[in-house]
């Protein structure tokens, strides 16, 4: 049996997504998201979720679990997380990068490594 890795999909907006992502990740915008946008993914694939922190990717999971997806994860803590343990984020270009957009100010003080952008 052959094993298949989970579809990473980023659930912040697209200008966050393009500053940094997990490497091999791909947008779903949290704020325009439909049905539709994962209609192309099936039903029983292994998907893990995340934005800054954890919020927005919990809300959009909950959403494809009443869809019917059965194997739904949220990445916990989120990119911020992700980079505090100093794992690799890519930029537009899937470069490996150190910046990480910010968010807010607020949310911010959750980010330790990396350098903080906002726009």
């Amino acid at each position: 049996m052959q094993h298949q890795e989970p579809l990473l999909l980023d659930t912040r907006s697209r200008s966050e997504f393009s500053v940094s992502h997990l490497p091999g990740a791909q947008l779903i915008e949290f704020d325009d998201f439909k049905p539709s946008d994962v209609s192309h993914i099936p039903r029983n694939k292994e998907i893990i979720l995340y934005c800054s922190v954890g919020y927005r990717s919990e809300r959009i999971g909950e959403k494809l679990l009443d869809m019917g997806y059965t194997k739904v994860y949220n990445l916990y803590g989120g990119i911020f997380d992700w980079k505090n343990q100093s794992q690799i984020v890519v930029n537009h270009l899937n470069l490996p990068t150190d910046s990480i957009h910010a968010y807010s100010k607020v949310w911010s003080i959750w980010l330790n490594k990396g350098i903080k952008v906002y726009e």
